[in-house]
């Protein structure tokens, strides 16, 4: 990094803070350039993000829709749409930075981690580049929406991809728990998919918990995914008769309960998976 030239500042590199925060942002970006050329370099991954939603909303979805919107007060096909796309962001965000097993049996994780910058620039960098595969598969969900008759509008696409990377920062660092302490990709993902899958059904992604009671609660209420999919949703059908049938919480609690967990899981998970590289 010594001989690189600085635009801007007269060939001199930034000093200070200024030098510090370049630093961070530069290895961020090219973290996340890396994770976007490895997914172009592995085609399967991105067929895959895009199959994925053919599953999990044709399949699961579709039955769904056949055989329990009776009862409800909203029309359940956007309902539905809107919790599949914040489940998609969380389930192929997740999976990505899972490849951190893989980084770390090829020791590059390592090579990072000695670098003169912060490993939460490295881990922030990595869980959005996974956020490149997770774009994709909203793509994948939406095409299948379309064929199911499910559509929203350009604007509410819009507000959900500007609240996607608060969504995917939340998963990326849920992910990192496991990282920090399991250093096997099988386990890992198999991990993850026990930590996520769960939430597509607890959350509310697919079915309503509005009226869920005890355990179910409880569960609810500590998962990410409840809070970032009740936040997308209050942007959405915001003032609409729907409001109150939908959103649980007020945005305000939705967004402190998003940072709080997002902050805690990615300092444990980030220090569990730095002293692991550093014990190597």
């Amino acid at each position: 990094m010594s001989g690189m030239v600085f635009e801007g500042t007269g060939g001199r590199a930034p000093t200070g803070k200024k030098s510090r925060a370049f630093r961070e942002m530069n290895t961020v970006l090219a973290i996340f350039g890396r994770e976007v050329t490895v997914a172009f370099k592995s085609p399967g991954t991105l067929v895959m993000s895009l199959v994925m939603p053919l599953i999990m909303m044709g399949m699961i979805g579709g039955n769904l829709m056949q055989n329990m919107t009776g009862g409800l007060d909203f029309e359940f096909g956007p309902f539905m749409l809107v919790g599949m796309l914040v489940n998609m962001l969380f389930m192929v965000t997740a999976n990505g930075v899972a490849s951190l097993v893989d980084d770390n049996d090829s020791n590059f994780s390592a090579e990072m981690l000695v670098a003169p910058v912060s490993r939460y620039a490295l881990v922030v960098g990595k869980i959005f580049g996974s956020m490149f595969g997770a774009i994709v598969s909203m793509v994948g969900t939406l095409v299948v929406g379309m064929v199911m008759g499910i559509t929203l509008s350009v604007g509410k696409l819009l507000l959900i991809l500007a609240l996607s990377p608060l969504m995917c920062l939340a998963a990326g660092a849920l992910a990192m728990i496991l990282i920090g302490f399991i250093k096997n990709r099988k386990v890992a993902n198999m991990a993850v998919m026990l930590i996520v899958m769960p939430q597509m059904f607890l959350s509310g992604a697919i079915i309503p918990i509005q009226n869920s009671g005890g355990v179910l609660m409880v569960l609810s209420r500590l998962m990410p995914m409840t809070y970032c999919l009740d936040l997308v949703r209050s942007a959405i059908y915001a003032g609409t008769p729907q409001y109150g049938s939908i959103v649980m919480f007020n945005p305000a609690v939705n967004l402190i309960s998003i940072a709080a967990l997002t902050a805690a899981c990615l300092m444990i998970g980030t220090f569990f998976f730095a002293r692991g590289e550093k014990n190597k």
